[in-house]
């Protein structure tokens, strides 16, 4: 992608649609014994899904998607957002979601005598080492080459997580990332056999001559809503600099993704990655120079979508994380950051327990950080006694659980869906479509992903009544 020398903001998408999609863990443990295993766990889980709308993928009337992916592995993903903190909400709903399946699915064991509590863990990675993602999706014009996009941002995403990774306890001793050590290809096609960073699958959920789909499947799932913002909230901006051929500054780093895995085990970011050409560079200088220029970019960039002033408290927190990285004061930024929140606390229990870094005791407090249950998981404890910051407030994600975004078409899904629950009406929903399925199929077209009143809507909607008096 060549950088033209008078830059265009107005070539960069000025409203983007985002979203993620979840994997949770998931188990069933009695006193510290599991009692049952994911795949039955799941299916106690996805019981009243099934029956409330004959299947275990099923879209809900916030615009979500509800299933179970391979490997029992409950997912969870979110209606189309256009903003960084609606994005965020609607992935706190999502939580919660999930929360209230695993109580009920409680409530069914326990009255078939089965004993135990449900464990859903937002990580990515099981003791096995068996992997679970997160992936994140961002909406680009069809006329940007994906592959070539892609590999300008390779070096910001192999060092990424320096200032968004979630942690673990890795077989040597702390690393910043759970995903780095299960990549393997920059962007290609492939999404598990040999996972890249980018899937570049020709999926649009959309209008196909006038969008793409960028599937970033390389970033650990956030706990901390400030390093969800930050995770994202600084690839929005590099994708727009990029579209709008504002100057980015290169890192050529020779074989990119073999270097992510060395990113992982320096805390201090100055790993020494090789550049084509010759020369050095360290994950911290890379992600310094981005952040200079993110900086310089808000000056220029359209105000819509989110908000200006929103990515400027993105970049405040960027640059906070680098000077903390760069001073080693990491307390500064410890409110905010998992893996600097989850370091700092197991270092202290290390200190305490004078063990390494593979004690089983560290690796329980490493696991329920990421159990989402309030009240019980760690994380969830640390930020209720406010010693982790929210980026939005709680009404925000409440509404989330219940209502759609109502800047984008998930309104038009969730309305439908909704209604169709009410009356118990034959219908059926996927990301671009809406369909009556009786007396007579009737199919709404939803390729517009920012239109959250389509025409024909109305129509469709009125058909609801007689799919739901008709016998199936």
């Amino acid at each position: 992608m060549s950088t033209p020398e008078t830059p265009d903001p107005q070539a960069a998408l000025s409203r983007r649609i985002l979203g993620i999609e979840t994997e949770y863990g998931i188990t069933t443990s009695d006193g510290g014994q599991r009692t049952l295993g994911p795949e039955q766990t799941a299916r106690y889980m996805f019981k009243p899904v099934v029956a409330r709308r004959q299947s275990s993928n099923a879209f809900l009337a916030n615009g979500s998607r509800l299933y179970l992916d391979v490997g029992a592995h409950p997912e969870y993903a979110t209606a189309e957002c256009d903003s960084l903190s609606q994005l965020i909400a609607h992935e706190r709903a999502g939580d919660r979601i999930m929360d209230a399946l695993a109580r009920a699915a409680e409530e069914a064991m326990a009255a078939e005598g089965v004993k135990g509590q449900v464990y859903l863990f937002k990580n990515n990675v099981d003791a096995l080492g068996n992997s679970f993602g997160c992936h994140e999706n961002l909406l680009i014009a069809r006329s940007t080459t994906l592959k070539t996009l892609g590999e300008r941002l390779l070096p910001f995403l192999i060092t990424r997580q320096l200032t968004s990774g979630a942690g673990l306890i890795g077989r040597k001793g702390f690393v910043l990332s759970q995903r780095a050590d299960q990549l393997w290809e920059g962007v290609s096609s492939a999404t598990t056999r040999t996972r890249p960073i980018i899937n570049t699958r020709d999926e649009p959920h959309a209008d196909s001559s006038r969008y793409r789909r960028m599937h970033v499947i390389s970033g650990d799932s956030s706990m901390a809503q400030p390093t969800l913002a930050l995770k994202v909230g600084s690839l929005v901006l590099l994708v727009e600099m990029l579209e709008a051929g504002f100057p980015v500054p290169e890192f050529p780093v020779v074989a990119p993704v073999l270097h992510i895995r060395e990113v992982a085990a320096d805390l201090t970011g100055r790993a020494a990655l090789p550049l084509e050409g010759g020369g050095e560079v360290t994950a911290l200088e890379i992600q310094q120079a981005l952040a200079d220029a993110a900086e310089q970019w808000l000056e220029y960039r359209v105000d819509a979508g989110t908000p200006t002033e929103e990515l400027a408290r993105v970049v405040e927190l960027w640059q906070r994380v680098l000077g903390a990285l760069d001073s080693g004061n990491l307390e500064a930024v410890e409110r905010d950051i998992d893996w600097v929140a989850k370091y700092r606390l197991l270092s202290r229990y290390r200190e305490r327990l004078g063990c390494e870094w593979t004690h089983p005791r560290l690796r329980q407090i490493d696991l329920a950080y990421h159990d989402i249950r309030p009240g019980r998981g760690l994380f969830s404890a640390l930020e209720g006694r406010g010693l982790l910051n929210r980026w939005i407030g709680e009404d925000a994600i409440e509404a989330a659980r219940e209502n759609p975004p109502e800047t984008t078409r998930a309104a038009a899904r969730g309305r439908f869906v909704a209604e169709a629950e009410r009356l118990g009406a034959n219908a059926a929903v996927d990301w671009t479509h809406l369909k009556v399925n009786r007396p007579e199929p009737h199919v709404l077209d939803l390729l517009d992903p920012f239109e959250p009143e389509p025409k024909g809507l109305d129509r469709i909607v009125r058909r609801l009544p007689a799919a739901a008096s008709t016998p199936r």
